[in-house]
């Protein structure tokens, strides 16, 4: 049992519902916002439990296990606090990855335990056969089947107690949990925040209810939506370190650079604390991302350094992988700098998606800089990787590894004059990538493929063109640098100089904290002071 998580936790300041009793929270202990889980275990466990409960809402796995282990070692009959366990192991429901079959193992036990103990009330017994349902037939079952059972289950329970808020806001986050990264109606996510919208006027304070909004519009048309959210969430449970981190998630979509450094520095350096590698790198693309789109490039190095030499991720999960090799790709592609993309080292993982990365960023780097020989053989090796996702059925990765494909081979075309079929290449990748929508896991591919698209008919001099393709990028992916500095060189070009002149003072507005000279921020000064 993880003690030193326990006293790395915080308490509650809230008033407890139960069948026969009200407890208060004691207040200084900590901040993780305000929980009221009706139960009827025993007083003596009351703050743990309701502790735990709010460590479930902000997705603090380690801790938030712990500490239901350690409710039901204070209160053995306590049932309820295995719902708590299964619910933690099950992963981040909203990522796609879901639980391993070693941590499906120790919930099903749980689940088990809790059926044996036999919870007080129906509700509670509830409750666990909500979260066992997602486990039912675990080994023959995909993700995406699991995620329809749990949704479905807890649809149910919110159904069967309709007072019970709490009911209502678990089955809200499964609900989002099956939202397809295809479905641009986003269904699933506003099905959700219909029902998170109303919690919140009820529980503005609620860990919960504040972070299953954010992921209920974390979508580029639905985004703004979540601003009061996202600025709520960062501020009351900030002991949390998910809970600092995905405020950014809504910053992100709308370009708010300088809160998601913010908040992540917070969150990075409490999962570090915490001893959570994965958490800390997943906030630290988070900060290498933002710090770029203001030309803060020492300081996105600084934070690269200090988790390459610091922190390790945990292979278990990708999040931590995906970041490590997403940001040294980042570092180099943001600045065009094709030869260090070309030269960037190859870290094993065990996800084909990630090793991807690298292997796109190398690709790219080669034919841009006309090593066409180099880029066929990366090009070589990223059809493997996503042959592996084919034949693994990982449909959602095996589709971003081909929009890189692609776009490799436009590239590669590009490098041989052989400028239709490159156009053609890449305006499929942009198409096919408009279709997919970013996973959680990531603030932004390491580079959209429909600025690429605008950069290539740049280089033919389609400069209108190059402009369309820069601003439609800019709606799904705002207020980035490289999409500004794009479309100001097409504005340009095209002979329109209004235009020209409004997005090279983006260029300068965005960098007006930068760290390093750039070009392309020297260009948009000198624009404006000759004209």
């Amino acid at each position: 049992m993880r003690l030193n998580l326990l006293a790395a936790a915080a308490a509650l300041s809230c008033g407890l519902m139960a069948p026969t009793l009200a407890h208060e929270v004691e207040e200084g202990q900590g901040q993780l916002g305000k929980v009221n889980f009706a139960n009827s275990c025993d007083a003596k466990v009351q703050k743990e439990l309701q502790r735990a409960v709010a460590m479930l809402h902000s997705f603090w796995f380690n801790a938030g296990e712990a500490a239901f282990r350690h409710v039901l070692a204070d209160d053995p009959s306590c049932g309820v606090a295995t719902f708590g366990i299964a619910a933690l192991l099950m992963n981040n429901p909203l990522a796609g990855q879901g639980a391993s079959p070693q941590a499906a193992a120790a919930a099903q036990a749980a689940i088990e335990q809790g059926r044996r103990v036999g919870a007080k009330t129906q509700r509670e017994r509830d409750y666990i056969e909500a979260v066992a349902a997602y486990y039912d037939d675990f080994a023959n079952k995909p993700e995406r089947a699991r995620q329809a059972a749990r949704a479905k289950a807890f649809e149910a329970l919110a159904a069967r107690y309709p007072d019970d808020d709490e009911a209502q806001i678990f089955a809200s986050l499964y609900i989002a949990g099956t939202q397809s990264q295809a479905d641009q109606t986003y269904a699933a996510y506003l099905k959700a925040a219909g029902v998170l919208e109303k919690q919140f006027e009820k529980y503005p304070d609620h860990p919960g209810v504040a972070h299953y909004l954010i992921h209920s519009y974390d979508a580029p048309p639905i985004a703004q939506k979540g601003l009061t959210a996202a600025r709520r969430y960062a501020g009351l449970a900030p002991d949390a370190p998910h809970a600092l981190h995905m405020p950014s998630h809504i910053f992100t979509r709308v370009g708010a650079w300088q809160d998601s450094v913010s908040t992540n520095r917070r969150s990075a350096d409490i999962a570090k604390k915490d001893g959570n590698g994965n958490e800390a790198f997943h906030a630290a693309d988070y900060m290498v991302y933002a710090q770029l789109q203001m030309g803060r490039d020492k300081a996105a190095r600084e934070v690269l350094d200090e988790f390459a030499r610091e922190v390790k991720a945990n292979p278990v999960a990708f999040v931590g992988p995906y970041a490590a090799v997403a940001m040294p790709a980042r570092m180099a592609l943001e600045r065009g700098d094709w030869k260090t993309a070309a030269a960037l080292p190859v870290q094993n993982t065990p996800y084909p998606f990630c090793e991807a990365i690298t292997t796109f960023s190398r690709a790219l780097g080669a034919a841009r800089m006309g090593d066409t020989a180099a880029a066929e053989q990366e090009a070589q090796r990223l059809e493997a990787q996503h042959k592996a996702l084919v034949e693994a059925k990982n449909n959602y990765w095996a589709t971003e590894v081909e929009i890189q494909r692609l776009a490799t081979a436009a590239w590669i075309a590009r490098s041989r004059k052989q400028d239709d079929e490159a156009l053609r290449l890449m305006r499929a990748a942009a198409d096919m990538e408009d279709r997919n929508e970013k996973h959680i896991v990531t603030p932004g591919r390491v580079v959209p493929a429909r600025e690429l698209l605008g950069e290539m008919l740049l280089e033919v001099r389609q400069p209108a063109a190059a402009l369309k393709e820069f601003e439609l990028s800019q709606v799904r992916e705002p207020n980035r640098l490289r999409g500004y500095a794009g479309a100001a060189a097409a504005a340009e070009m095209a002979g329109d100089r209004d235009k020209a002149r409004l997005l090279h003072a983006r260029v300068v507005e965005l960098t007006r904290d930068a760290d390093t000279p750039l070009p392309e921020v020297t260009r948009a000064k000198t624009y404006l002071a000759s004209r």
